[in-house]
């Protein structure tokens, strides 16, 4: 996530600079083409300006669409959040001696609570985990320039600027061993993570540390818990309609080939002046419409590891120490800071 105030022009060019240099060269090469004699077609502007407009209309459709998607992710990751403070607010409330069956220590109880708490804790870091895995459909998985270019900004811009930080969440902490042992050949370790709290709260319940209303309780804290991943799997594993994501791209591509050959002529009839204008102006006009395509194209998947995505570090961090404070302890982790002013 972006948290500057504006974006300066150096990153604006750094991210689609490359794409004025190609469009500069076609756009020079048609005014030499026109100025040598070489070409003379000439299409009248208003066909071009309608296929500009409903260029314009599709690329605008999808981008809607691409915010749609990312909106609700941060939506369900704020839910997240809510789910996360309420499940430790139960664990530091709901589990102690009241209706035990036997006597249970205080140190037993906090080891309790830790447990519940920190399995929590575990499942958050999991999820992001599982969440940051590539699907075929995104850039980084893509083979050419376009995976290349991906790779280097998840590096530069994205889920490498916080290696440091992944690198110092331990699991063997959070979890014993016979959590790490039920989830270690897991297909979806976020899953049996929820489901072995299940299993703890109904021991628990057993043995009368808490009491039925308390445990279906929390019970149905899991089963949020449960919406609050399945919503997000939903996002990353069904990808923006393909016919909606990949058309705009050749649409704009339509309209980019079409463009030299309606406005430069034109710009070329005001005279020398024309001349040197020709070729900026319609670049300048080629590179909006480009920069419009690939803003949705690279919002629409909001869990992929750059610079767009959903902050879900400093969200699991933030957590983290809401509810390691409930424990009331004093070694906190250090809050997730952004790095060139993005948050991961």
């Amino acid at each position: 996530m972006i948290v500057s105030k504006g974006i300066s022009i150096k990153r604006l060019f750094r991210w689609t600079g490359h794409h004025m240099v190609w469009l500069c060269a076609l756009m020079a090469l048609a005014a030499w083409g026109y100025e040598a004699g070489v070409l003379n077609i000439k299409l009248p502007w208003l066909p071009v300006s309608v296929i500009a407009t409903a260029v314009a209309f599709y690329v605008g459709f999808k981008n809607n669409q691409a915010y749609d998607r990312m909106w609700e992710a941060r939506k369900i990751w704020g839910a997240i959040v809510n789910s996360s403070r309420a499940w430790g607010m139960y664990a530091d409330g709901f589990v102690n001696d009241e209706f035990a069956k036997e006597e249970v220590s205080q140190a037993a109880l906090i080891d309790i609570k830790k447990r519940l708490i920190y399995r929590h804790i575990a499942w958050l870091y999991t999820l992001r985990e599982q969440l940051l895995e590539p699907t075929s459909w995104e850039h980084s998985s893509q083979a050419g320039h376009i995976g290349r270019y991906a790779r280097l900004y998840q590096e530069y811009f994205g889920t490498g600027m916080v290696k440091n930080e992944v690198m110092e969440i331990h699991y063997d902490e959070l979890l014993n061993k016979d959590d790490l042992h039920g989830i270690e050949k897991a297909s979806n370790k976020a899953t049996q993570l929820i489901n072995r709290q299940s299993r703890d709260l109904a021991n628990l319940k057993r043995l009368g540390i808490i009491d039925d209303f308390r445990h279906m309780e929390m019970e149905k804290m899991l089963y949020d818990l449960y919406q609050h991943q399945g919503k997000c799997e939903r996002i990353k594993k069904f990808p923006l309609p393909r016919q909606f994501a990949n058309l705009s791209r050749y649409f704009v591509g339509i309209f980019i080939m079409l463009l030299p050959f309606s406005m430069i002529p034109e710009l070329l009839n005001m005279g020398q002046l024309g001349v040197y204008l020709s070729v900026p102006i319609a670049a300048l006009v080629g590179w909006v419409y480009v920069v419009m395509e690939i803003l949705g194209d690279y919002s629409e998947n909001p869990f992929q590891g750059m610079a767009n995505d959903i902050p879900m570090l400093s969200i699991c961090r933030t957590i983290e120490i809401d509810l390691r404070e409930m424990l009331e302890e004093r070694k906190l982790p250090s809050a997730i800071q952004a790095h060139n002013d993005i948050l991961m």
